[in-house]
């Protein structure tokens, strides 16, 4: 997309304000999703906005591409429902008709063969993360074992202790802590290597799972814990997506802000930052050179360790803050042309446990058995499979890339192909492959390590003691596309309110 927004300095160098407006600027620094929504609602409360982005597109993780011919998610496909903050936005674009439920034939669970005869079953229900409510239930017993199954029983009647009045904790401790190893390793794991590419001993509990440290102190249990959370949700499914891809959300942000009036640079890199007497002013960087952006704001809104190492220049104290890159992803989309699939052998997708031996890729959604409009697109016999490379290797090592990201195209589509016959016990080929692309996110989880709840507070509190910045993005709000959507419109809020009041 071209730099046909940019709109010429006025003598002074700033970017003169659009008619109508309250005279007041602000510089996006970041396309992504949370971008988009912060330049929409600072526009919408009558500031003039300048969105900056190094790539060619906006979107970031939320975002298409073609794959034989085929329009298809290339990041998240999905959001949260458990939350107003997504369907609230999709409302306010006109997209409320286009909301769709998944199937809810719901996912399986791969596990070794040694833990699990068949090697799979359908994932049982559980509280949250694949911590279970009732580990007495059938499935659960049948995932844990009888042992693991009474290990993860005396969670009732284990005391709380200290467990509350800790600083810090992974996820990983507090789990085998209450309910052993086998809920840890079976259940836990899949789940948190599907949603972060991590290991859950190193993530923070209170990063990805807030509130559940004190539900364990008020309710006496883990399972009590999780089930108390699970049950405050709002009821129905529990994600819900959009018929065309997650993409059209970034379409319609664009158009939306193509038609406010908002400057949507790509291919231009915010390089610099430096804090004025009379507001900001950011240093860009793009085909044609350096030029120099004034602005009464800044709201840096790209991912963590590059949004600290610009905001440190202006606030040094940020840079102790700094986070290291989350793990990479890489994303295997297959589209193939096999009947046998439309018995839909494995629901809509399998999580794999990290012990299951010649399966490499961490998980498998079956997107047309997922997605009724897509199933519906593409017609019977043919079908789409996204399969996910990628996790953190260890506790230790957390912040690694993960070796398989690394792995050419072509090696990774060969192991997607047996992967994906092995996960869903159909044989597939390469001549039944009509269409394949891979898709790498390196460093799109943010990372969640044991003290990033800390690292976030102190962030937010040096950004909060200087006027006209605020920092958004998944780095800061948490994983997923409501967390973000919320966070971010609750800030921008508040940074409307404080430009106008000057």
């Amino acid at each position: 997309m071209p730099n046909r927004f940019l709109a010429k300095p006025d003598k002074s160098g700033k970017a003169a304000a659009r008619p109508g407006t309250a005279g007041r600027s602000a510089v996006v620094v970041g396309g992504g999703i949370s971008g988009l929504i912060a330049a929409r609602d600072l526009a919408g409360a009558g500031i003039s906005v300048t969105v900056l982005e190094a790539a060619d597109r906006f979107g970031g993780c939320v975002g298409g591409h073609e794959v034989a011919g085929i329009r298809l998610d290339s990041g998240a496909e999905s959001f949260a429902t458990r939350s107003t903050a997504v369907p609230e936005l999709i409302n306010e674009l006109g997209l409320a008709d286009a909301v769709v439920l998944p199937n809810p034939g719901g996912s399986w669970l791969q596990l070794p063969a040694e833990d699990l005869p068949s090697g799979a079953q359908r994932m049982p229900a559980s509280g949250i993360l694949g911590i279970p409510a009732d580990p007495r239930d059938p499935d659960i017993v049948r995932a844990l074992g009888r042992v693991g199954a009474a290990r993860a029983a005396l969670d009732k009647v284990l005391p709380v202790g200290s467990l509350n009045r800790r600083e810090s904790m992974s996820l990983g401790e507090l789990v085998r802590t209450r309910m052993g190893e086998a809920v840890l390793r079976r259940l836990v794991a899949p789940v948190v290597g599907g949603v972060y590419s991590s290991d859950p001993d190193a993530l923070d509990v209170d990063s990805v799972a807030p509130g559940l440290r004190a539900a364990v102190a008020r309710h006496g249990s883990l399972a009590a814990a999780a089930g108390a959370l699970r049950a405050a949700a709002p009821a129905g499914s529990a994600v819900a997506g959009l018929r065309g891809g997650m993409g059209t959300l970034t379409d319609a942000l664009v158009r939306d802000l193509e038609k406010t009036g908002v400057r949507l640079l790509t291919g231009t890199r915010a390089e610099a930052l430096v804090r004025g007497d009379a507001g900001w002013q950011v240093r860009v960087t793009d085909g044609s050179g350096t030029q120099e952006l004034d602005a009464d704001a800044v709201v840096v809104a790209s991912d963590g360790p590059a949004a600290v190492d610009l905001m440190s220049q202006a606030l040094p104290e940020v840079s102790s803050y700094r986070p290291s890159p989350g793990p990479g992803v890489a994303l295997v989309t297959l589209v193939v042309d096999l009947p046998e699939l439309d018995a839909m052998p494995r629901g809509t997708g399998v999580l794999v446990a990290r012990e299951v031996q010649g399966v490499d890729a961490k998980a498998l959604t079956h997107a047309t058995a997922k997605w009724q409009w897509l199933a519906e697109s593409t017609g019977p016999g043919t079908h789409v499979m996204r399969l996910s490379y990628g996790r953190a290797l260890s506790a230790d090592d957390a912040a690694a890339g993960p070796s398989q990201v690394d792995r050419a195209d072509e090696d990774l589509f060969r192991q997607a192909v047996a992967d994906a016959s092995a996960l869903l016990q159909v044989t597939i080929g390469t001549d039944d492959v009509v269409g394949w692309d891979v898709v790498r996110w390196v460093g799109a989880l943010p990372s969640a390590a044991v003290g990033h709840k800390d690292r976030v507070a102190g962030v937010r509190a040096a950004v909060a003691e200087v006027p006209g910045l605020e920092a958004v993005g998944a780095w800061l709000a948490g994983t997923g596309l409501a967390a973000v959507t919320a966070d971010t419109r609750s800030r921008m809020a508040g940074l409307s309110q404080a430009l106008l009041r000057v």
